[in-house]
């Protein structure tokens, strides 16, 4: 699968668009990552541990977006993007989208 954030790929032709994909995930934080989050904020730096979590969101919810695109038959997605919204106190969902194309 190939997985772009443009509208075309170098090197293949687009022959049939499927439609729009899309994949999330709703992740919500520990307490004990907001007491070191808010220590860190005191003095500064990155706060490692919501690095992760939002780089594992990120990755969960391109694949949920690529299985989407697999089962309508697609071999590639255009136009990838991701978005994030905080859906409640504490937790945020993350969304990848784009178009299910065939390519050759």
């Amino acid at each position: 699968m190939i997985v772009v954030t443009t509208e075309h790929i170098e090197g293949k032709r687009i022959t049939e668009t499927l439609g729009l994909v899309r994949g999330s995930t709703i992740r919500a934080r520990h307490i004990g990552h907001d007491i070191m989050a808010v220590l860190c904020n005191i003095v500064g730096g990155e706060i490692t541990d919501y690095t992760v979590m939002l780089a594992q969101a990120r990755e969960e919810a391109l694949q949920r977006m690529v299985d989407q695109a697999e089962k309508m038959g697609a071999n590639a997605v255009i136009c990838t993007r991701f978005a994030t919204s905080m859906v409640m106190s504490g937790a945020a969902e993350m969304v990848a989208y784009g178009t299910a194309v065939k390519v050759v």
